[in-house]
């Protein structure tokens, strides 16, 4: 079948992409994504051209741009072009070449996307119409992918190698192989230019193609084609996968607020473990080498945790709790005697003042109701410190009569809090006093006694 009723026909098969869509063919000018535009071209489809100049081959990198600008010329359709300073990037951010480039490209890719959409119509009749990024990737570098993330430790994701439909960016290729695409330019007589980068070892795509590739070949002959149906029978398994992985975390998990929960000796029953808890760590910022770390979580005691750059998992008793990492916030606020609101990390805090008409005192840890009288203005609303104590209301007197003093930590420890909610955890305080923790329990001090004519009444509202 010729290569264009394929390319046709994958396309339909795959739903990649609509007649009338408008279509941005990323060319670098070599074979593969000029043989793309020309399959457009004779297709009717509509697309434009965008180049990626990297300067990473002085003249040459020049050559190629001046060679997709002569493309969009003959093709008559629009070409974008941009220029990235890649050396830099990588420096900067302390990557290789390969991987800024990729960053560089695919950041650009959808910013374009992006202009398109700002720039389409906004006709209801207009909106079927949209706007996907083609790349000329074929069944060749999807080979070439799949052995790589082999080698370098992959899960099912990896295996399955290049998609050819992810969101907005379209692989209409994939299904043909280099020397298809090679036929065709040589039937067309279609002009070309040759990134002599593509020749060196230097680069570990290259080694593969070059080297290791065409050595397996000689003890498998059929190894690309091997390859190819492998990936196909991995992206039947992913999607099997996905769906288990969505039934287990649709058992275990438990959403508290921007922390999630998961009850230990559930997780433990679960099979297999070590999957299970990776697939469910890993959207946090956590490596596959901490996977064994969460597994000896499992059985430690309660306190103990580890860290991603974004979160932390802490063992809470017979819980598993994710949390994010701390941020930089206000850590003290004022509130005078004229606030009647205050927003704050935990939620809002409503402050009123009514008078005491045998008023029924809510049984709710949300509310504080004080007396008044001994509150003195201005209250300082603050995280809590190591060394601060209170009164609480409610705690057994002492042989002298009088309530005795608790300090927080003492006190949260009783309250079975887990380390993410002592950290998150508010006090308000008048002339040095804590009046109330907030959220949890005031000051036996502060409280409503029958003599209490005034009283402070403060509302939280969590998020």
């Amino acid at each position: 079948m010729p290569l264009l009723r394929k390319f046709i026909n994958n396309i339909l098969q795959e739903r990649l992409f609509q007649k009338n869509d408008n279509l941005i063919v990323a060319v670098s000018g070599g074979i593969d994504s000029v043989v793309l535009c020309e399959l457009c071209c004779h297709a009717k489809f509509n697309f434009e051209i965008a180049h990626c100049n990297f300067q990473l081959r002085g003249d040459e990198s020049e050559r190629d741009e001046a060679f997709v600008n002569s493309l969009g010329e003959k093709y008559s359709v629009k070409v974008f072009i941009k220029k990235f300073e890649t050396k830099k990037y990588a420096e900067e951010r302390r990557i290789s070449i390969q991987v800024s480039a990729r960053e560089l490209r695919y950041k650009w890719f959808d910013e374009l996307l992006q202009v398109s959409d700002t720039n389409g119509a906004h006709n209801v009749s207009d909106i079927v119409h949209q706007t996907f990024l083609l790349t000329a990737h074929h069944a060749n570098d999807n080979a070439e992918t799949l052995l790589m993330n082999f080698f370098k430790g992959t899960g099912i994701k990896g295996l399955h190698g290049i998609l050819p439909k992810q969101e907005r960016i379209v692989r209409p290729l994939l299904f043909a192989k280099k020397e298809e695409i090679v036929s065709f330019a040589n039937e067309h007589n279609l002009k070309f230019v040759e990134d002599s980068s593509n020749l060196t070892e230097k680069y570990t795509r290259n080694y593969f193609r070059h080297t290791l590739i065409p050595s397996l070949q000689k003890v498998f002959p059929q190894v690309e084609k091997n390859l190819q149906d492998n990936i196909e029978r991995f992206r039947e398994i992913d999607t099997l996968y996905q769906q288990a992985i969505a039934y287990h975390k649709k058992k275990l998990l438990e959403y508290r607020g921007n922390e999630l929960y998961i009850p230990v000796l559930k997780l433990l029953k679960a099979t297999p473990l070590k999957t299970i808890v990776y697939e469910i760590i890993k959207e946090y910022g956590f490596t596959p080498h901490q996977t064994d770390d969460v597994l000896n979580l499992l059985k430690s005691e309660t306190g103990k945790y580890i860290s991603s750059p974004s979160h932390r998992i802490i063992k809470n008793r017979k819980w598993i709790v994710i949390s994010p990492q701390n941020t930089v916030e206000t850590l003290l606020i004022v509130i005078d005697e004229n606030t009647k609101q205050i927003e704050f990390s935990n939620g809002k805090l409503t402050v009123e003042k009514i008078e005491n008409n045998d008023l029924k005192i809510p049984v709710n840890n949300d509310i504080a109701m004080l007396d008044a009288k001994h509150v003195t203005f201005p209250l300082l609303l603050r995280k809590w410190k190591q060394g601060d104590y209170f009164y609480p209301l409610g705690m057994q007197k002492v042989t002298n009569g009088k309530v005795g003093k608790k300090k927080l930590s003492r006190f949260f420890i009783d309250q079975k809090m887990s380390i993410s909610e002592k950290e998150n955890a508010w006090v308000i305080e008048s002339d040095k006093r804590i009046i109330w923790v907030v959220g949890k329990r005031i000051d036996h001090r502060f409280r409503i006694t029958p003599t209490t004519t005034n009283i402070l009444k403060i509302i939280l509202s969590q998020k």
